[in-house]
């Protein structure tokens, strides 16, 4: 009897901490569970994201670090490759898994980013529904970069932990702060928004920390600086991010650097999102340097609408501490919230097909027709010519080429009159996605004739 006793009271105990646990998954976890989901099911591969797997092929291939982008036939030497920690951990992905592993590492950076978030949230004395409402927000927001794969993936998951580690020590300071300089280290070997990184932290060194104990935020902010250095190119690495910057895309506003517009849906949502996230974060009173490094991230996103995302990152921790539900709203809004998880999943199905660029067959074609010749391609299928161990004329990463030809490219991608120079580039094959403006002016081609196509795109050699 009393062995019999002793095993019910362990089988209550057990069956107690199990119905415990299971209380604590609540709405914000659902949220966390929804981007995640929504990133996996709806997934698509954008332009500047195979390039970096492709380069690194080359690097792996080769044994070391080559001058310039030898895909590319444009000339590129003297570029300094900066992101070849990215370049090797998608090579790995890919090689592995093909486009799934960029698929594996968009969900994985996404997952991770909403569940670093959410420990923010909770830190920050946000309760588990007004913390899930914001993270919706941002989700709806930001769809287009949580469910279009690209470079942007590392900085995904590293901008939260960012904000996590500043929140962190502005609680709390202590000598924490020093993980700063191997943080953006570690980033500026992978993505180029470090910089937004490095901007952010300088806010808080400068403006919180900076008052209390100065010299130690001073040599953070300088030792900080200079660790976004420690990549491949050393004291070449502010060329790198320079060109970056300055590339012709950036001037013209153009692709990736597009700025915020009113006339597309996707914009129209980041802006609602981001007007209701601030008007609740000043309703919360954050710390000068968070109100400071909002206004930067606000009139960054006007200017790069893709930069958003850092903005409603930013901002959902004080938006979710000005709400305020009773006790228990969260656990019985729980399914409705289920629901609306499944009903943005299928949204994020019924906008496309997770595949946006050549088929498998039709890149062979492409390949084959090029026999080895450069293939003027469009901004996706020209990584995709690139990974496959093809040659293009140009293609990402445009800031490694010579401005001219970034114009020129630029022109052609966008249909325009001063664009038709590129065809010369092209011995024997281009390759465009279905209905984008360098489709349709390659009908009036003289020079080319369609040849094969697929659901996306159309493949086009030279006439004899």
């Amino acid at each position: 009897m009393v062995i019999v006793g002793a095993l019910s009271t362990r089988a209550l105990a057990l069956r107690a901490r199990v119905a415990a646990a299971s209380t604590r998954v609540g709405p914000l976890d659902l949220a966390v569970a929804l981007s995640a989901a929504l990133a996996a099911v709806a997934g698509t591969i954008g332009a500047d994201a195979r390039w970096l797997p492709a380069l690194g092929r080359i690097i792996v291939d080769r044994g070391e670090i080559p001058d310039g982008v030898p895909y590319a036939s444009a000339p590129s030497a003297g570029w300094h490759n900066v992101p070849v920690l990215a370049e090797l951990v998608l090579r790995g992905l890919t090689s592995a898994a093909g486009d799934r592993g960029l698929l594996v590492a968009q969900v994985m950076a996404v997952a991770a980013a909403m569940a670093i978030l959410a420990w923010d949230l909770r830190r920050a004395a946000a309760n588990d529904l007004s913390g899930a409402l914001v993270l919706l927000v941002v989700v709806v927001g930001a769809l287009p970069v949580l469910v279009i794969v690209r470079s942007q993936l590392f900085s995904l998951l590293l901008f939260p932990v960012l904000i996590a580690l500043l929140r962190a020590e502005a609680r709390s300071p202590s000598l924490r702060i020093w993980l700063l300089p191997p943080l953006l280290a570690f980033w500026s070997n992978l993505h180029g928004a470090v910089l937004v990184g490095l901007a952010v932290a300088g806010a808080y060194l400068i403006f919180e920390r900076g008052r209390r104990q100065p010299l130690l935020a001073g040599a953070v902010l300088v030792v900080s600086a200079l660790a976004v250095c420690v990549t491949p190119a050393l004291q070449h690495t502010p060329d790198y991010y320079r060109g970056l910057i300055r590339n012709e895309a950036a001037q013209r506003g153009e692709g990736l650097w597009a700025p915020l517009s009113l006339t597309s849906g996707f914009d129209l949502l980041l802006l609602a999102a981001a007007i209701a996230l601030l008007v609740l974060a000043i309703r919360a009173r954050p710390a000068l340097w968070e109100v400071i490094a909002l206004a930067g991230l606000a009139v960054l996103t006007v200017k790069t609408a893709r930069s958003g995302v850092w903005l409603l990152f930013l901002a959902a921790a004080p938006a979710a501490r000005s709400l305020r539900f009773e006790p228990g709203q969260g656990r019985r809004l729980a399914a409705p919230m289920l629901a609306l998880a499944l009903a943005l999943a299928v949204f994020g199905l019924a906008q496309g097909p997770l595949a946006n660029g050549a088929g498998t067959p039709l890149l062979g074609q492409a390949l084959s027709h090029a026999a080895g010749t450069p293939i003027l391609a469009d901004s996706v299928p020209a990584e995709q010519v690139a990974l496959a161990g093809g040659r293009v004329w140009i293609s990402n990463p445009i800031d490694a080429f010579g401005h001219r030809d970034q114009r020129l490219y630029l022109d052609w991608l966008a249909g325009r009159p001063e664009g038709d120079a590129a065809l010369r580039h092209a011995d024997k094959a281009v390759l465009v996605l279905r209905d984008t403006p360098a489709a349709k002016r390659m009908r009036k081609a003289r020079a080319f004739r369609p040849a094969a196509h697929d659901a996306n795109a159309v493949l086009y050699v030279r006439r004899p």
